[in-house]
């Protein structure tokens, strides 16, 4: 038969067995912390891109609804001018000097 002093070892390492799968197992602690800030990482990320997209959709809506956004577009990014304008460019001094 088993002594107490052999039960109380064969007890204390089944425990430690146990702890040892609950702690760094497959479904352990560790794990279990490592996705959640993974999965923070992730949201925050998923919320930057979200906001990105929102300014990205009103940026279209603004375009598709509004001729005049169109023309400011075409006048900043392109240079474009209407028929009948005329374009002047203003140089800056201290950009001009050697």
């Amino acid at each position: 038969m088993l002594t107490s002093r052999r039960l109380s070892l064969l007890l204390l390492a089944i425990l430690i067995v146990l702890q040892w799968y609950v702690w760094f197992g497959k479904g352990g602690w560790l794990k279990v912390w490592e996705r959640q800030a993974e999965l923070a990482k992730r949201e925050a990320e998923n919320l930057s891109r979200k906001q990105r997209n929102a300014a990205i959709e009103a940026d279209v809506a603004d375009l598709k609804s509004a001729t005049g956004a169109v023309e400011e577009r075409a006048r900043q990014e392109l240079g474009m001018i209407k028929q009948g304008e005329v374009f002047v460019q203003v140089l800056d001094a201290r950009s001009t000097t050697p």
